[in-house]
């Protein structure tokens, strides 16, 4: 039988290589909402981030989030953002 393939995803805050599963998606859609996206399948472009605080912080601290989602990103999306993460965790 073959082995099924685990799809890997990069951490925008640590830069770790991980299973998609472990990693939480950050999505911007069409119409420039920001959002957790906890099924992995909202379309849009997409970033992917660790269930940990730290890397939240260390990816807001390099300006990751803006680059991978290609806007500037209000400190208000950020609190929202946090605060959904700590729901999730």
């Amino acid at each position: 039988m073959k082995m099924k393939k685990i799809p890997m995803r990069k951490c925008i805050g640590c830069g770790d290589q991980k299973p998609k599963r472990e990693l939480i998606r950050v999505v911007k859609n069409k119409d420039g909402e920001i959002f957790l996206d906890l099924t992995g399948k909202a379309n849009g472009r997409g970033t992917y981030i660790c269930k940990d605080r730290k890397c939240f912080d260390l990816a807001i601290k390099k300006n990751a989030f803006n680059r991978a989602l290609e806007c500037k990103i209000d400190d208000s999306i950020f609190e929202a953002l946090k605060e959904r993460l700590e729901e999730s965790e």
